[in-house]
């Protein structure tokens, strides 16, 4: 039987060397696909296209994951640039909040992976505190620290226990948006996981990047989802 297909956003990036060639490129860490596949779904990559064809588009998938990558831009939750927020990737952030738009309507279970989880937030109404310290230790390389449920929601039932996690990001929820309750947190009191609590509905955002670990229990329950959404039975 076919495995539930799970739609993944790409980066952009507008140079990037590979062989012979510079070029612009839509990609994603591997990371992302291995996670899916190893959590038994099978992954496609969904490049930015009109933010009007997003509904079209995930009609073709069983879930989505929105990837990690730059922040989103403040405009979309009517905030001043800070200094320290990054470049805007105008293109992406478009196209990711009408995917999130579209999947929130039509069911479609999301998983949010850093810039996912905070997109999902801003799709959502709430807004972002533009940087924080301490969660980036040296760049270009993850960091890990502990995060701790929250009893009672989506994240705890799969990840009871506090948990060490991959992370790198200096920015983080601030007001949540509708409907969303917060599922972990870091030991500073930073915002690390948020989920709608609504049981027919598999939407969950996390902080940090479970692709970079081992750990598939979420990955897999967003696969589980999408198999009983599409009525595709997971192997």
């Amino acid at each position: 039987m076919p495995r539930p297909l799970i739609g993944i956003t790409t980066y952009v990036e507008e140079s990037t060397r590979y062989g012979v060639w510079d070029l612009p490129t839509s990609l994603v860490p591997t990371g992302y696909h291995q996670l899916v596949q190893a959590a038994g779904g099978a992954a496609v990559l969904l490049p930015p296209d009109e933010p009007g064809s997003a509904a079209e588009v995930l009609s073709r998938v069983d879930g989505l994951v929105v990837a990690g990558g730059p922040d989103v831009d403040p405009v979309y939750y009517g905030a001043a640039r800070d200094p320290r927020t990054g470049a805007p990737a105008t293109v992406r952030d478009q196209w990711e909040l009408a995917l999130i738009n579209a999947a929130l309507e039509a069911d479609v279970p999301v998983l949010g992976i850093c810039r996912g989880m905070q997109a999902l937030n801003v799709a959502l109404g709430g807004t972002l505190i533009q940087h924080i310290d301490g969660h980036v230790d040296t760049p270009g390389v993850m960091s890990r620290h502990p995060v701790r449920p929250v009893p009672g929601t989506r994240y705890a039932d799969l990840v009871p226990e506090e948990a060490q996690v991959p992370t790198y990001h200096h920015q983080a929820v601030e007001r949540l948006g509708r409907g969303l309750v917060v599922s972990a947190h870091a030991l500073d009191g930073t915002v690390e996981a948020i989920e709608l609590p609504d049981p027919a509905r598999w939407v969950l955002g996390l902080q940090w990047h479970p692709e970079q670990d081992e750990d598939t229990r979420v990955m897999a329950s967003l696969i589980e989802a999408a198999a009983v959404r599409s009525a595709v039975p997971v192997a």
